[in-house]
């Protein structure tokens, strides 16, 4: 890894590499395994295509992808989550049981905002949730669209405002977290809600060299239980201390209690935004 790589997203790569929050994503990502279908079908992924799966995770999207692609088409997922690309790796291994092959879906650990990846060019480049985490988000676009041959497409889920997503807890913790430092000079801050406002990201991908963008707002809800979205692992993780723990369940219970459909389902509304654009 180069100094440069070494300094790029260091705070999402702490994060995102931490055991601890990885031993939790498996319950975390039935949140959004619902947007998966919604993604790959405005990418239209066709049998033969490469696709590269940025921000890649536990791999379900990406072993899905495989299974549209296959059985002449690859897909490479990249993550800078070691213990995440570990995960997909195994997941990928016991898919290959069923109709996708082994070969058709392989996993690397990059950082998508300067790293390369074997295998370019590539025809799809596709993200659910992956994208929000770049500190340097032209720079990470460009370097998506270098990985791509000319005229292919590029298409990533990434959520609409807090304000339209009521299920976001972060906001009834305030008091009980420390305040997110500002990022540094030169960065941009990242995070679930960093690319919400739809004309800045449309502004970020014309300035990494994409054209021809489009946006297509989805709103749907998901039945799940509480604990896929936030339990005391979760308090934990985000810093939440062991004195203040009672009154920190106390402000997750009255938040979340909107959402209850009965004890063990809840109801939460989602929005979220699919864009598109061509290299």
């Amino acid at each position: 890894m180069t100094g440069e790589t070494a300094e790029t997203n260091a705070a999402e790569r702490r994060r995102w590499n931490d055991e601890r929050w990885t031993a939790l994503w498996p319950k975390r990502e039935r949140f959004t395994n619902a947007v998966t279908p919604r993604l790959l079908d405005a990418l239209a992924l066709a049998p033969g295509e490469r696709v590269l799966d940025i921000g890649c995770g536990g791999g379900m999207a990406s072993i899905e992808a495989g299974r549209r692609v296959s059985p002449e088409g690859a897909v490479v997922g990249a993550d800078l989550s070691t213990p995440l690309v570990e995960l997909a790796r195994r997941r990928a291994h016991e898919a290959s049981a069923g109709n996708i092959s082994f070969q058709v879906v392989s996993f690397q650990v990059v950082d998508m905002q300067h790293d390369q990846v074997p295998g370019a060019p590539f025809d799809v480049a596709m993200s659910q949730f992956g994208v929000m985490f770049f500190d340097e988000p032209v720079t990470a676009f460009a370097n998506i669209a270098r990985h791509l041959r000319r005229g292919g497409r590029v298409g990533f889920a990434c959520w609409q405002s807090a304000e339209r997503n009521p299920w976001f807890f972060a906001l009834a913790l305030a008091r009980f977290l420390q305040p997110v430092p500002p990022p540094a000079e030169g960065k941009s801050p990242t995070g679930p809600f960093a690319l919400a406002d739809p004309e800045r990201t449309a502004r970020i991908l014309r300035d990494a060299g994409f054209s021809d963008i489009r946006r297509t707002a989805i709103e749907f809800t998901v039945d799940l239980p509480e604990d896929a979205l936030v339990d005391d692992d979760q308090l934990a993780f985000m810093g939440v201390a062991d004195s203040d723990m009672t009154d920190a369940r106390r402000a997750i219970d009255e938040h979340m209690a909107r959402f209850r459909l009965g004890t063990d389902v809840s109801r939460f509304p989602l929005a979220i935004q699919i864009f598109e654009a061509r290299r």
